[in-house]
């Protein structure tokens, strides 16, 4: 079979490297599978995968003017049924709530069913003014000035200071 761009091939591992693994296509050609085309999910360490001579089915994805092949293995495995579920997740139509189901939503922040009002005024007396959004920003703002300040400090300290004074 001819190595050309599409064509799913057999082949077989002849070498590992941190960034993927080489296979053999036979008639003397060498291709290159990247880590990040072995498999869906996430690869730490591709010799956890593969191991020299295994038979593998590959996908061929480039055929380079120089002769470098680029080739996959996790495009070479048909996959219908899990294609096709992603798809109705994202063709599917957002759901809408209705307005049976939105009073049935109690507000976390709340004891009321009434919305908060954030004009500034504070006309619900429900609202607390730790749950103002004004108060919880500041409280926020503050924390983390006070974090950085410290990590600041304490790497500095561990650094000598960087840019400050050297005798």
């Amino acid at each position: 079979m001819s190595i050309e761009v599409g064509n799913i091939l057999p082949g077989k591992v002849t070498g590992i490297t941190n960034f993927g693994a080489f296979i053999d296509l036979g008639d003397r050609k060498t291709g290159l599978v990247h880590i990040s085309e072995v498999s869906d999910s996430y690869i730490k360490d591709i010799k956890d995968v593969l191991t020299v001579g295994d038979e593998v089915q590959v996908r061929v994805m480039t055929v380079a003017a120089d002769g470098k092949i680029s080739l996959s293995i996790r495009r070479a495995v048909d996959k219908p049924a899990e294609e096709t579920k992603p798809q109705r997740t994202y063709n599917k139509p957002a759901p809408t709530r209705s307005s049976e189901s939105q009073g049935q939503r109690k507000p976390s922040f709340s004891s009321n069913h009434s919305k908060p009002n954030f004009s500034g005024s504070k006309s619900s007396p429900a609202l607390a003014k730790s749950d103002d959004f004004d108060s919880l920003m500041s409280a926020f703002l503050k924390d983390s000035d006070d974090r950085l300040t410290s990590l600041k400090r304490s790497t500095e300290g561990k650094r000598g200071g960087r840019g400050g004074r050297r005798s």
